[in-house]
């Protein structure tokens, strides 16, 4: 049972970096956004894609791992409903996220350039934001549906 619990704790923690990470991420570019300061949009723009690199990557890349190692100590086939829907709606977040983490390095270049000019934010970031800002409820809405997935295990019959 030890294995079990250090995976399940593993798991859990991955979810709620890939869950925190995002929400304050798009909550702090969100919020520099609004500014319309070129050079504070690159300072959080820099801060965010290293955060973005070093906690999201890192959860992204564990989690289908623990996953995995969980499913096979528990006895799931990762075919169970709940589990492929799971994998199925990560494989959907990841669509929107890896976009995501090019666009914000290309704002934070775009408003870094901006900056150094002393000119107002170009067209090319504002339309990258509006794209930053839909890809996030689609992935969000994935993230939170694959938290409900996990804790109610429903049974779903898709195969």
């Amino acid at each position: 049972m030890t294995a079990y619990f250090i995976l399940k704790y593993l798991h859990v923690i991955g979810a709620a970096v890939l869950l925190g990470t995002g929400a304050g991420i798009a909550f702090f570019m969100l919020l520099a956004h609004r500014t319309g300061d070129a050079r504070l949009i690159a300072g959080v723009a820099r801060i965010v894609v290293i955060a973005d690199f070093v906690f999201t990557a890192t959860a992204v890349a564990a989690q289908p791992v623990t996953g995995w190692l969980l499913a096979r100590e528990i006895g799931y086939p990762l075919s169970e409903g709940w589990i492929a829907l799971s994998i199925l709606l990560y494989l959907v977040t990841g669509a929107f996220w890896l976009p995501v983490v090019w666009m914000q390095a290309r704002m934070r270049d775009l408003a870094r350039a901006a900056a150094a000019a002393g000119e107002p934010l170009p067209a090319a970031y504002h339309h990258l934001y509006r794209r930053w800002f839909a890809f996030g409820f689609p992935a969000f809405a994935s993230v939170a549906a694959i938290f409900w997935l996990m804790i109610a295990r429903p049974e779903i019959a898709l195969f």
